[in-house]
């Protein structure tokens, strides 16, 4: 065997160098398995066995990837990470746990960590992390890929930047939290774009709007002849997201049974499809969102607390538009810029009145609704310049206790439009502004939904 070593370096030496891996472990046999793996993929490497050895190397030479065991004689795996995180904030680092010790790849993977691997080692699970790694983009290309970028300078909002492109640099599994129409799906692209799969598929799901008979066969696939009307083979959303990304939105509406399916598919990285006697095997990132508390979804038994752990590693929230308010005239902006049309006409602008007003308005749909207001100004302006009374500005959400205040409970009739307006508002969100799933979510048939929006003035 170090004959076969000994050979494999002399190859490498005559051939291109695509990068040079850190190997930390202080069992031989682990550092020589990895060694010859990685030789076999034309990269260098050099081993160490402690965590001593390891920072001395870290901070004399450059690596494209470092591969460390959690446990040395001289420290963990979670020290060099931070260590890693601080010194060589640009390189990414993976550890070796034992199996089943998910508790150390969860720590490791909010340490900073890019991925993990158990032992006993896969070569496979092995090769598809460091192509992984080394198709990192550098810093200042991520910064300017992607289409969609995050626009605003409030500390909200460049705290989010910064933290998108930690997690771009990782493969760990990130949930979304904040309130609807507040950029979540946004930053699941942003992470994905800026990151080793961004050539790979960017599979969005909301959850919320499957029929839960057809959960399993939309996630899985399905084989012909599974069920009535299967008339040929199908894949499903985790096949069709294979070595890319799985964004799954509003995850807490998912059921319980579906739910036993999805952890099972994260933890064993297979999918069975329906009607199927084998499994597939899938390589997949998951980016969850919801605008509920999944927490307390948890505590109340309507969400699975194994799930919740293995789907919230690390937690990045969305500050809504009304912790930004500085942000709406750039937003503002922006958003008519791309809804002037392609005719060539100039946008149209908001007179200053039109900006103190978007200013001091709360936004309870936050970005998505800044963008239906602006939409519907520029159908009702008379001119160029958008002014108050075109924007058609809801009242504030808060309940007034005074006689006669904006937003008191009488007139009643008054008060029950504004409510009946915010579940409807509220409805169509969440369903994307599909009506159908939204009057089904409320509760009323599609047909009481289109005559309410048309009373309300609901576009």
């Amino acid at each position: 065997m170090p004959g076969t070593v000994e050979n494999r370096r002399a190859e490498r030496r005559t051939s291109a160098v695509q990068g040079t891996v850190l190997v930390i472990d202080d069992e031989a046999d682990i550092r020589e398995l990895l060694e010859l793996s990685l030789l076999r993929m034309g990269l260098a490497v050099e081993c160490t066995g402690s965590v001593a050895a390891a920072k001395q190397l870290l901070q004399s030479k450059r690596y494209e990837l470092c591969l460390t065991d959690m446990r040395l004689p001289d420290g963990d795996g979670l020290e060099l990470v931070r260590f890693i995180g601080v010194q060589c904030a640009d390189l990414p680092v993976a550890v070796i746990t034992a199996f089943g010790s998910t508790e150390n790849a969860v720590a490791a993977l909010k340490a900073g960590a890019f991925d993990y691997l158990t032992k006993p080692l896969s070569l496979d699970q092995l090769r598809t992390l460091v192509k992984s790694a080394l198709s990192l983009p550098q810093k200042t290309a991520a910064a300017k890929s992607g289409e969609g970028q995050l626009l605003g300078s409030s500390p909200g909002i460049e705290q989010v930047r910064s933290k998108i492109e930690k997690l771009a640099r990782s493969q760990a599994p990130i949930y979304l939290t904040g309130e609807s129409g507040s950029g979540k799906e946004l930053a699941a692209r942003l992470i994905h774009s800026n990151g080793s799969r961004r050539e790979r598929a960017f599979v969005p799901v909301n959850c919320g709007a499957i029929p839960e008979n057809l959960m399993e066969s939309e996630f899985f696939g399905y084989k012909k002849g599974a069920f009535t009307g299967a008339e040929g083979d199908r894949d499903g959303f985790f096949q069709a997201a294979n070595t890319g990304t799985l964004f799954l939105d509003e995850v807490a509406d998912l059921p319980l049974a579906m739910q036993v399916k999805l952890l099972r598919a994260i933890q064993e990285k297979t999918v069975r499809k329906v009607g199927a006697t084998s499994e597939d095997v899938v390589d997949v990132r998951i980016i969850c969102a919801t605008h509920q508390n999944l927490a307390a979804g948890v505590e109340s038994g309507k969400f699975r607390q194994d799930l919740y752990y293995r789907l919230a590693v690390i937690e990045l929230r969305m500050p809504p538009l009304r912790e930004c308010r500085e942000d709406i005239p750039v937003l503002a902006d922006a958003i008519l810029r791309r809804l002037s049309g392609p005719d060539g006409k100039p946008p149209m602008r908001l007179s200053e009145e039109a900006k103190k007003a978007l200013a001091s308005y709360d936004f309870p749909g936050n970005t998505r609704e800044l963008e239906n207001i602006l939409e519907r100004a520029i159908a009702l302006a008379a001119h160029e310049e958008i002014q108050p009374d075109d924007l058609q500005l809801a009242p504030p959400t808060w309940v007034a206790r005074e006689p006669g205040a904006p937003n008191a409970k009488w007139p009643l009739p008054e008060y029950l439009d504004r409510l009946e307006k915010e579940a409807i508002l509220e409805a169509l969100e969440k369903t994307r502004f599909n009506r159908t799933a939204a009057a089904k979510l409320l509760g009323i048939t599609f047909r009481a939904l289109r005559y309410r929006m048309e009373r309300l003035g609901i576009r």
